[in-house]
């Protein structure tokens, strides 16, 4: 499955996503009463220090020091601009044996423009996807000027994930050849080969990461949280969670059903489905929005492509097929296969307004010049020009994946799942298949299994699903908010990955109404 992450370090129109190839406006809907839902107690200052007995709430003793802990909150590093206190947070590595090993949690906290009524935690996605840079790098993109009046902004890198205790695996060289690595699977020499490399690649993160590569799951991460809920000096937690996380949101709610504040979760994830269903929703998703692009640059008066739209879609399978049998070389020597190039390509397909740079790179590949695409690519992988890399996203995203599914790596059975994603997606969902051999090999175990989020007791959630998304299709919004006990669906009917922060002025309204004053939409309000 591709990584459902939010926003990359990608200078294009507006925020994107983290993508790794692996294996004003109508609305509708009344909305409730505004003092439909009970005011969130907060205790949050500026800069939190040490967690009151009354934040911190009932849990078990050897936890305690974890909850209780004095921060110190002190400046960012000088590459970001002011307003943002930064601190390091200690968590246990593992929940059943508080006592043993610790391991720190990078954070950042935007201090609100007026009086905070307490703090929103972020997270953009991924799994694999850095709070932390969000949070740094676009918090006024992401959130609203009236949200960032009423509340703190909260960015972390999760357990595993950059500048918290992060999985090491591969030097910045090794990266470069893994992600320009293509085995095809489909025949039995690449079958092979793709598990030698596989085995390598479990090997070194073995080597490099020891013992956390086991505890680097969604639900060690939904605990983490409650911990930065009390460290944040919140009684209750106040969270917005794009993509991925919404899954680690409901985690959380599952967790701490008590503990839920007002939590958004938009480009709902759904807890149910297997990472076979996920990456098979993925390729039809990703299909739809080649489709949408297409119409939509043949439209443009200045586009690559000619013909119908079928054609036109047909053109570009046939480049990812000419790139597969022969690679390109991109302007700086590097050598672009059909891994990169299809990374590529993803990418700006998770963000209407980036279809124009989606037109560039397709029109430079038909000429000859890959390079484009392949700085798509890099941005995706956090890539610098120098050839190091920014973050670990690119491993941390399996690394919690094969903790978090288990995965079918039977030849026969993969072989079937293939031949769905090729129907599913006929120009690109062959090269989405086989992602159980990197799990196959992997040196940790599975510790969760997919299955229905309820979370019965929690306070009033919204879900927001996007019509047109990608990366996390609108109908497993839908499953989400079904499945949770108390949670409401808001539908922005658009292209591109999640809403908040990139969709209309109806989504913002609702969202910010509901963080500020507890308003809950009514139940199916479209935005549109």
């Amino acid at each position: 499955m591709t990584p459902a992450s939010r926003f990359p370090r990608l200078a294009l129109a507006a925020a994107s996503a983290v993508v790794v190839l692996a294996g004003m406006t109508a609305c509708t809907g009344d909305s409730a009463p505004e003092d439909s839902a009970e005011p969130v107690p907060s205790t949050s200052a500026a800069s939190p220090t040490a967690a009151a007995a009354d934040v911190i709430g009932d849990v078990p003793e050897d936890l305690l020091p974890y909850y209780g802990q004095e921060v110190s909150w002190g400046e960012c590093e000088a590459s970001f601009a002011g307003g943002f206190r930064c601190a390091t947070v200690e968590v246990p590595m593992d929940y059943s044996d508080p006592d043993g090993k610790s391991i720190e949690l990078a954070v950042i906290l935007a201090e609100s423009d007026g009086s905070a009524q307490g703090t929103v935690l972020l997270n953009p996605g991924g799994p694999g996807g850095s709070g932390y840079d969000v949070v740094a790098e676009s918090v006024d993109f992401v959130t609203s000027e009236r949200l960032r009046e009423n509340f703190n902004v909260l960015g972390f890198d999760p357990r595993g994930v950059g500048r918290s205790t992060p999985v090491e695996c591969l030097t910045d060289a090794e990266l470069d050849e893994s992600r320009a690595e293509y085995l095809d699977p489909s025949t039995p020499a690449g079958l092979e080969a793709s598990r030698a490399s596989a085995q390598e690649l479990a090997d070194k993160c073995a080597e490099n990461s020891g013992d956390l590569l086991g505890f680097v799951d969604t639900v060690s991460a939904a605990r983490d949280m409650d911990i930065l809920r009390a460290v944040a000096g919140d009684s209750k937690l106040n969270y917005l969670g794009f993509s991925y996380g919404t899954f680690l949101g409901a985690t959380y709610a599952e967790l701490f059903p008590q503990n839920v504040g007002r939590m958004v979760l938009d480009g709902g994830l759904d807890p149910a489905a297997s990472n076979e269903d996920i990456t098979l929703g993925q390729a039809a998703g990703f299909e739809k929005a080649i489709r949408a692009y297409v119409e939509d640059c043949l439209t443009s008066g200045d586009c690559p492509l000619s013909g119908t739209p079928e054609q036109a879609v047909e053109t570009i399978r046939a480049l990812i097929a000419s790139v597969e049998a022969s690679p390109m070389t991109a302007k700086d020597g590097r050598v672009v296969t059909v891994s990169t190039f299809v990374s590529g390509f993803i990418v700006p397909l998770y963000n209407d307004q980036n279809w124009p740079a989606l037109t560039q790179a397709l029109e430079a590949a038909l000429k000859g010049d890959p390079s484009p695409m392949l700085h798509l690519a890099d941005l995706s992988a956090d890539r610098e020009a120098d050839g190091s890399y920014g973050s670990n996203t690119t491993v941390a995203f399996s690394a919690v994946n094969c903790l978090d599914y288990p995965m079918t790596s039977d030849d026969e059975q993969m072989r079937l799942d293939a031949k769905e994603l090729r129907e599913a997606s006929p120009t690109i969902g062959k090269y989405l298949g086989y992602g159980g051999i990197t799990c196959e090999a992997w040196p940790a175990v599975p510790v969760n299994e997919p299955h229905e989020i309820k979370a019965p007791g929690a306070a009033d959630m919204l879900v927001i699903g996007t019509t047109g998304d990608p990366a996390t299709p609108y109908e497993w919004s839908v499953a989400l908010a079904e499945q949770l006990d108390s949670a409401t669906l808001v539908t922005w009917e658009g292209e591109g990955h999640t809403a908040y922060g990139r969709g209309d002025q109806c989504i913002a309204d609702t969202v910010d109404s509901y963080f500020i004053d507890g308003t809950v939409p009514a139940d199916d309000t479209v935005c549109s």
